[in-house]
């Protein structure tokens, strides 16, 4: 197996070593070594027999050029295959590798950007290979995973894969690494391209196979030393687009978001009472308010369905499972190119998307909801027209798509470098100004991260990584955070320091909506400390942890509904904790069992901080 080969090879070499200097040593060193490879090579053999036969269906575009598709991978260390969302490029490329004997040697890794993609995918191509779930095909994301030694084809999110180099630097678990939707350049997908760049010189039997939509490939072929590119066209019927501004002209009223989507919903169904129809919206209140909107409007045989990332597994796959009804899908861009939404005929677009954006001023990683780009617009656009002619709805004018940017700008340009500048030197991988990133970061957001990391006492004057550096990197939170529990344990207050710390790596699961803020706050009133915000999540906790020992999902959502609480923001709260509680016993560090005070948490928090104090006078 190719993860043993490295391993092995070095015991060999050492005994080669000894054996010069002494030619005594134990047969019983050489027969173990022997066992080991042997037993290498059966697993080796056992995988090559047990290789899964792929079909492939004939009505994806991919599998007209499976063919081109396989020889490219064979001839080339790196491809680019391109092609638009329905091609059937994210199912049947894995099982490409699979038919050329990838696989055997080390897994065949695809990563992609959202957990609801990983795992909806990973379920359908073991369906395609007519096998259960986490046997020939598994997947791995945050908080959860299908893995067994009879995996070979692994699907996990980017951030997965990078988190495996901190244990695994040569990525020798796999022989085959498909990174899917590059397109999107995120801040991971950025640096593991950059990442895999260096690694391949040294595994040549790796093979690396980038996917993306049909924008930009040029600039990862070149940055893949003319990588080829392999083009697959979409399976694709014409889309009529329609422009719908919500600004009206000088005899009309401007409109707002849900009544502009109310009138495209209407129009559509003039004509066709039958069409499936995917809203895109920018965030989940915006999905909970349409969602309502619509149930007021009493459409006839109409199912409304959300889909977004923090929806249970079992809430996101009803979106796969069309019924009778005519559905309506409210979804975030997680459904722009990671998944396909079936059925799907009409697309309304408000042409807007929360990004995140970080304020080298304020120190702060926002998530303002800003106008998506042309190349977000025409990706939204292509998710009808799969099954027939479909019909694209945009809520603002043509004018105001023609002046949009044209690619929406990598996440590597508009996020705090800190978290990445902390991998790299505990990778070893360099100078960050000459790593081989695709779009290279400015010097400001450079400097920015490691004034954050020297703040937090993570690198030293010489930008080296210190002990404390060391520890962060081996974190799975934001380092700010993982600081806040490095000073808990000095401070024995992990075990509020942990409840606390988790609470900040997601958004605020209580809601405040505006036609009912006085609810809110007075169902919310129980939580609060007049001596700190950081304290109430203490007593939010408690509330929640308690009520989970007895009482059923059902009444504990419904619990949660009536303080205007998150349950799903709670579970993924309680997720994080748990992940860090493990983190903690793995460390050998002890939580403490007397009550931390004031004082001690607040030490602890605040040198995660620093930053963010301010004196008044």
């Amino acid at each position: 197996m190719q993860r043993d080969q490295s391993r092995l090879q070095k015991r060999i070499r050492n005994l080669k070593t000894k054996f010069k200097n002494n030619p005594k040593i134990d047969a019983n060193v050489f027969e173990l070594l022997s066992a080991d490879i042997e037993k290498s090579l059966k697993q080796r053999q056992y995988r090559a027999v047990n290789l899964p036969k792929p079909q492939f269906p004939d009505d994806l575009p991919v599998s007209n050029q499976r063919a081109d598709i396989a020889a490219a991978i064979a001839a080339h260390q790196v491809i680019i295959v391109a092609g638009e969302t329905g091609s059937g490029k994210t199912t049947q490329l894995p099982k490409i590798c699979l038919s050329l004997g990838r696989g055997v040697a080390g897994l065949i890794g695809c990563t992609q950007p959202r957990r609801i993609a990983a795992r909806t995918i990973a379920m359908r191509i073991a369906h395609e290979l007519s096998t259960p779930l986490g046997h020939a095909v598994g997947y791995k994301v945050r908080f959860s995973d299908r893995l067994s030694s009879d995996t070979y084809i692994k699907l996990m999110t980017d951030g997965i894969l990078l988190a495996e180099t901190q244990g695994d630097r040569f990525l020798e678990a796999y022989d085959t690494l498909i990174i899917d939707e590059a397109h999107e350049r995120s801040l991971n997908i950025d640096f593991l391209l950059g990442y895999i760049k260096q690694l391949l010189p040294r595994r040549p039997d790796l093979r690396l196979i980038i996917t993306s939509a049909t924008i930009d490939t040029a600039r990862f072929s070149a940055h893949f030393d003319n990588a080829p590119i392999v083009e697959v066209s979409g399976r694709t019927y014409p889309v009529e687009v329609r422009y719908r501004s919500l600004v009206g002209d000088e005899d009309e009223k401007d409109r707002d978001m849900i009544q502009g989507i109310l009138g495209a919903v209407d129009e559509v169904s003039l004509s066709d009472r039958e069409a499936d129809i995917l809203v895109f919206l920018a965030s989940e209140r915006d999905i909970r308010d349409t969602a309502e909107a619509l149930h007021k409007h009493r459409l006839p045989n109409t199912e409304v369905l959300p889909l977004y990332a923090r929806l249970s597994a079992g809430e996101q796959n009803r979106v796969f499972k069309p019924g009778n009804q005519r559905r309506i899908v409210l979804a975030t861009n997680v459904a722009e190119t990671s998944l396909t939404v079936p059925r799907i005929k009409v697309v309304i677009d408000p042409g807007l998307a929360r990004i995140s954006r970080y304020s080298i001023r304020h120190k702060v990683q926002r998530l303002p909801i800003e106008e998506i780009s042309r190349s977000s617009a025409d990706q939204r656009k292509g998710r009808c027209g799969r099954i027939a002619p479909g019909v694209c709805i945009r809520l603002y004018s043509s004018e105001d798509y023609d002046l949009r940017a044209k690619f929406t700008e990598p996440e590597i340009l508009r996020t705090s470098l800190a978290s990445v500048i902390l991998q790299m030197l505990a990778l070893r991988l360099g100078d960050i100004n000459h790593f081989p990133f695709i779009e290279p970061p400015n010097i400001q957001m450079i400097n920015d991260g490691f004034t954050l990391l020297a703040e937090l006492e993570a690198v030293d004057d010489n930008r080296r990584l210190t002990d404390i550096g060391w520890q962060l990197s081996k974190m799975p939170i934001d380092p700010r955070i993982g600081r806040m529990i490095l000073a808990a344990k000095s401070e024995n207050c992990l075990h509020e320091a942990l409840i606390i710390a988790s609470a900040l790596s997601i958004p605020d699961p209580r809601s405040r909506p505006m036609e009912a803020q006085q609810a809110a706050d007075t169902a919310q009133k129980r939580f609060n400390d007049e001596r700190s915000d950081f304290l109430s999540y203490l007593k939010l906790w408690d509330f929640f942890q308690k009520n989970a020992k007895h009482l059923s999902q059902n009444k504990l959502r419904k619990l949660c509904h009536e303080h205007f609480l998150s349950y799903l923001r709670l579970r993924e709260w309680q997720d994080i904790h748990q992940q860090l509680y493990t983190f903690i016993r793995t460390m050998g560090w002890q939580i403490n069992q007397v009550e931390a005070g004031y004082d001690e948490i607040h030490r602890a928090l605040l040198t995660g901080l620093l930053g963010n104090i301010a004196f008044k006078n």
